[in-house]
């Protein structure tokens, strides 16, 4: 018996050896919220004068080291917070080198304000001397920026522009003094400038340190909004344990006032403050300001308030007059790439335009004079890099392999263009100053992060990241497959998705379906991409899959990387063609063997939850349940800059406006679970207040849940983990009845 015993035991060890039990074969939703299987990524790189280094801010934010560009191994140490001798610091948020390299700006105790602005308080610390002190006593700073010799910093603190002379032992002069909440603005957007022309700073220095220009707001006319806040937690605002408070601030929206903007410029040691002669009409936009190489050349790029035009004027920052040198005037709307990408290389400056229907570079001396057109063809520049001066090349980004993938490019002075990246996916650069060498992040989406160094022609020089790690962890989970695909409406449009299905996924069964999508105008969600799905990987959607669905995302009409005609054909009727192509996806999907066609559902958040509940209410009843996450309901609700750019104003384009979820209430169909913040800047909590009113009123019944104080993104403490566990079982309640 016992021998019969041992040999039983040797077989069971034998056979645990020879087919090792996985310790994990499902998701669990709360680790994918709490980023459990997140990917690793190289954060804060900034490359070095020198064209061989990198900078990088350690993991635990207490170092920052530099790294060879050429092989990846760390050089030196160029601040140390255990090093310290005058402050102590545990750890930093970030940080500035100045274009010398002699001073480094520290950051610490960051506030965030809006999605791309905060405020912290600020050290200089001089990397030769190891010595570090504040900024300035006076109070938190906002975007302080080195002059280009490093002898000066600028800075803004509510709302005022400020000096500060490192020479001089560090004194501190204030520029403007009309700054005022709610009122005045000094060289940082108000918050619409801010969030739809992505920018955080308006100010400047001139070349030879001798002069600053600053865009100032006057938003003392545009309407004041609040919303109000509750003790809540995580964190907990105990000044509201008795009674609710509230903030306000400026908001326009679609067809009111906005802030009226100026360029003025201040001459440093005469400190004389003056006023550019712009033309801008008084409701036009200037989403960026730069001085060129020249100290008297002032780039000012304005738009119209349709934001179809652009202009380029050369502003001489001392006798204030304003030259036009470029204008590009496009069919229905300029993108923001076009501004946010103006490079200039001493004479002369790259654009990004659209003006032959696809993004592509442009090449300009400071004059206005088009040299040439860098890249042509049927695809989309998706990121410009820059402009190698020795030898006249230009680095990028492209989707010439197709609108889900994306490569690093380089055009020569000849215009021969050859592909740097070699994996098909999603490639991104960050190249040497000298541009001889790059880093490339590439991911598909089976793909985690792969970051390697690279030399400017492409060849590999060292794997930096590779996340081995978590693909060890992954591989531990019985993950379903992701496919691509692509289908044509029954209005002859092709358009690209792809799909999650389960592991044990059997072609003759019927399974049910829940579609993901954003779908506003020049989103992507449908790339070759670890990013893509929600959280990474598209992981939530495998925890679905799990649960017995198919997930599914398509990306329809008015959806980017397919050029200006795809993007554009939603113009002035936001989420009338959207809609409608993920109607056709659930019929398309129906048509499958595999496919419960009564059993589908969709979400979707922002603009896609505005979509989700535009598809529900579309006419052909094909959505059995929807989510809604932060949705806006009615364009008349969000902002000017956005909403303007697509739709026109509310007085222009009343039957534009009046096409929404509201005005649609009573023809939705299917279950519908409403999920939004209340201390939401962006998409105010009162497009759900009224949404909700309207189904109401049209006996449509809903679910609706409210987090309290939080903003768009939805999140703190265990929020995000409820959100979608929410959403989950509210699909698996009434999808798989």
């Amino acid at each position: 018996m016992n021998n019969m015993k041992k040999t039983i035991n040797l077989f069971i060890l034998l056979v645990a050896f020879l087919f090792p039990a996985r310790a994990e074969k499902t998701l669990n939703l709360k680790d994918i919220c709490n980023g459990v299987y997140s990917a690793q990524r190289i954060y804060g790189v900034n490359p070095m004068n020198d064209g061989e280094s990198y900078s990088q801010l350690s993991p635990d934010h207490k170092q920052i080291v530099k790294y060879s560009f050429k092989n990846g191994t760390q050089t030196g140490v160029l601040f140390d917070v255990s090093k310290l001798k005058e402050v102590k610091l545990d750890y930093i948020d970030g940080y500035i080198m100045s274009p010398d390299e002699k001073n480094i700006l520290i950051r610490t105790q960051t506030r965030a304000i809006y999605r791309h602005s905060n405020t912290a308080v600020y050290y200089i610390y001089n990397v030769e001397n190891n010595t570090i002190v504040p900024l300035s006593d006076g109070g938190p700073q906002q975007v302080p920026m080195f002059s280009n010799d490093g002898n000066m910093v600028a800075f803004v603190r509510e709302n005022n522009l400020f000096l500060v002379k490192l020479l001089y032992n560090n004194s501190e002069s204030q520029i403007t003094k009309d700054g005022k909440m709610n009122e005045i603005i000094n060289g940082i957007p108000d918050w619409v400038n801010e969030e739809e022309f992505s920018n955080d700073c308006s100010f400047d220095f001139n070349a030879d340190n001798s002069m600053i220009a600053w865009v100032r707001y006057d938003e003392s006319k545009v309407r004041m909004f609040s919303f109000p806040l509750f003790k809540g937690s995580s964190p907990t605002m105990n000044q509201y344990a008795d009674y609710p408070g509230s903030y306000e601030y400026k908001y326009p929206i679609a067809g009111e006032t906005n802030a009226t903007v100026t360029v003025h410029t201040f001459e440093i040691k005469t400190r004389v403050t003056r006023q550019m002669k712009l033309p801008l009409p008084a409701d036009g936009y200037i989403p960026r300001i730069k001085f060129t190489n020249d100290p008297n050349k002032l780039a000012i790029y304005t738009l119209n308030r349709h934001q179809d035009n652009l202009e380029i004027y050369m502003a001489n920052p001392r006798s204030t007059e304003c030259k036009m040198i470029v204008r590009d005037q496009v069919d229905k709307y300029i993108t923001e790439k076009a501004y946010s990408h103006i490079h200039f290389y001493g004479d002369k400056f790259a654009l990004l335009s659209e003006r032959d229907g696809y993004n592509h570079i442009y090449w300009y001396n400071t004059n206005g004079n088009l040299l040439k057109q860098v890249t042509k063809g049927n695809f989309v520049v998706t990121d410009f890099y820059g402009y190698d001066e020795k030898t006249g090349s230009f680095y990028y980004t492209s989707n010439q392999e197709g609108p889900t993938k994306n490569a690093v490019y380089c055009t020569d002075s000849k215009g021969k263009t050859t592909k740097l990246s070699k994996d098909a996916g999603q490639n991104s650069a960050i190249f040497s100053k000298n541009f001889k060498y790059y880093m490339n992040v590439y991911s598909n989406i089976n793909t985690p992060f792969v970051t390697s160094l690279c030399n400017n022609k492409g060849k590999e020089l060292k794997v930096l990241l590779d996340n081995q790690a978590l693909k060890d962890k992954l591989a531990q989970l019985n993950l379903g497959s992701r496919e691509f695909f692509t289908f044509k409406t029954s209005e002859g449009v092709e358009l690209n998705g792809y799909m999650v299905k389960p592991a044990d996924f059997n072609a003759n069964k019927k399974y049910p379906v829940i579609l993901f999508q954003y779908s506003g105008p020049g989103s992507q969600q449908v790339l070759d991409s670890w990013n893509a799905g929600n959280m990474g990987g598209t992981l939530y959607e495998q925890y679905m899959a799990q649960q017995g669905f198919i997930m599914v995302c398509v990306d329809g009409r008015g959806t980017g990387g397919r050029g200006a005609a795809f993007e554009r054909c939603t113009y002035l009727n936001l989420g009338d063609l959207e809609s409608k192509d993920q109607v056709e996806t659930a019929i398309y999907l129906g048509t499958l063997p595999y496919v419960d066609k009564n059993s589908i559902g969709i979400w979707g958040w922002s603009f896609g939850g505005f979509n989700t509940l535009m598809s529900m209410s579309e006419g052909r009843p094909v959505f059995k349940a929807g989510v809604a996450v932060a949705p806006p309901t009615s364009w008349r609700f969000y902002d000017t800059v956005y909403t303007e750019r697509f739709m026109r104003t509310p007085k222009e384009n009343p039957s534009g406006y009046d096409r929404n979820p509201i005005s649609r209430a009573g023809q939705l169909h299917g279950s519908l679970l409403i999920c939004h913040g209340m201390a939401d800047d962006n998409v105010h909590f009162r497009n759900v207040a009224e949404y909700a009113e309207a189904l109401v009123q049209a006996d449509k019944p809903f679910m609706m849940l409210p987090y309290t104080n939080r903003n768009h993104g939805i999140y703190g403490g265990n929020t995000r983990n409820h959100l979608f566990t929410s959403i989950s079982n509210f699909f698996i309640r009434e999808l798989k009845k």
